[in-house]
């Protein structure tokens, strides 16, 4: 098969050609784009929370006006009497709940060396262990570990923080015993735990999403109303149910927060709800551009079949067989879609770089660029098979004709 009868053959059809390249490029562009946004959001809704999702629910009071360690008290109470309930504890936050506590820490005291914004947890006794969490280094927080709070965390305290926040902070170095600050606040790391996500994600991008510190607090002033359940996976439905009622008995001045007190399956559910919405629409947008571009191949290459039917007819008759021609519209096709993804490469790029300044989003990896060519040089292939296949049927009797 040559190609310069049909390079030839599409300049003299340049705008038809054009139009076709130029919708084939967009659709490279928003295909390579739409699919790295979908795999971004995939990779975030499957988060390791760090913590035992399966046995966990929260319950959350607000009352402005409560002493918060009269609130503690019975509403603990309250809540370990509920048959099923193997722990409760009070917690300022859980993953995918409301976030509690971020703030930016320094690596000396005079606050000149900045180690980024980090999630606080604090947890009264027993919440460590109620979480699940996986300890790689260091040992257990031990009963004199737990401090008051002077705000939202305790003054200077020993905490233990996530292996990604470590290899943040200290990169290749052992991070037991290391030093951090919060202004004045003074925290020393006893322990690293494997995963924690932060409540609200992070906030830095999709590397920051497990700078997260476990403060051990003692409940009371500026530390109340947030409650941590743990029970048997298959019991934890009816022991929240249990559990909601329980405390607006307990406490019936404090109101309920219906949309934080559940378990941390149904607020991992109810914080990607929007990112599966998102995913959604992302694919149905790739649909409707593949289908649109197919349509459009289709569209021309029939149009092509209807003006050259004597042409081919001719070609018949010279010897060309059904083979020659579909292998001719096939290769015409090809060279269309590639001179498309050509230039689509270039507003793949261009159109990332946009999203990156707009909407923090990391650098599309080089290689959905391949993965975007191949899937349109197939979808042309496939779109221009039916025309071609008509064009191959023409018999070489219609080069005998007259208009």
């Amino acid at each position: 098969m040559h190609i310069a009868p049909i390079l030839s053959a599409l300049r003299r059809h340049r705008l038809a050609t054009l139009l076709i390249a130029l919708e084939i490029a967009l659709a490279c562009a928003v295909l390579c784009n739409a699919c790295f946004l979908i795999a971004s959001r995939v990779d975030q809704m499957h988060i390791n929370s760090g913590v035992d999702e399966a046995s966990l629910a929260q319950i959350k009071l607000d009352c402005d006006d409560c002493n918060d360690v009269d609130l503690n008290a019975r509403v603990l109470s309250a809540l370990r009497q509920i048959p099923g309930v193997q722990s409760v504890s009070v917690i300022n936050a859980v993953p995918f709940g409301e976030h509690a506590g971020d703030a930016g820490i320094h690596l000396d005291a005079a606050n000149q060396k900045p180690g980024g914004v980090v999630e606080f947890y604090v947890g009264g006794p027993g919440s460590f262990q109620a979480l699940g969490l996986n300890l790689i280094q260091g040992a257990l927080p031990q009963a004199d570990d737990y401090r008051a709070l002077n705000d939202f965390v305790p003054a200077d305290a020993s905490v233990w923080i996530t292996h990604a926040l470590a290899a943040h902070l200290w990169p290749g170095e052992d991070p037991l015993g290391r030093e951090f600050w919060m202004d004045r606040y003074h925290y020393r790391v006893a322990g690293v735990v494997a995963h924690l996500a932060r409540p609200s994600g992070g906030e830095g991008g999709p590397s920051t999403r497990e700078w997260s510190v476990f403060v051990p607090g003692i409940p009371g002033k500026h530390f109340a109303d947030n409650y941590l359940i743990r029970a048997q996976p298959e019991s934890l439905q009816r022991v929240l149910r249990d559990a909601r009622a329980a405390a607006i008995k307990a406490a019936p001045e404090a109101v309920l927060d219906q949309q934080q007190s559940r378990t941390i399956g149904e607020l991992r559910n109810g914080y990607f709800q929007q990112d599966v919405a998102m995913t959604g629409i992302l694919v149905g947008v790739i649909a409707a551009l593949l289908l649109v571009t197919a349509l459009g191949i289709v569209g021309l290459a029939s149009f092509w079949v209807a003006q050259r039917r004597k042409q081919i007819g001719v070609r018949r008759a010279l010897g060309a067989t059904q083979r020659d021609i579909l292998r001719y519209f096939q290769t015409e096709n090809f060279l269309i879609v590639s001179m498309g993804v050509m230039l689509g490469m270039v507003l793949t790029y261009g159109l990332n770089i946009w999203l990156m300044l707009s909407y923090e989003l990391p650098r599309l990896p080089v290689y959905y660029l391949p993965i975007g060519v191949l899937a349109l040089w197939l979808l042309g292939q496939l779109a221009v098979l039916a025309p071609a296949l008509r064009a191959a049927a023409v018999p070489p009797v219609v080069a005998t004709r007259t208009e």
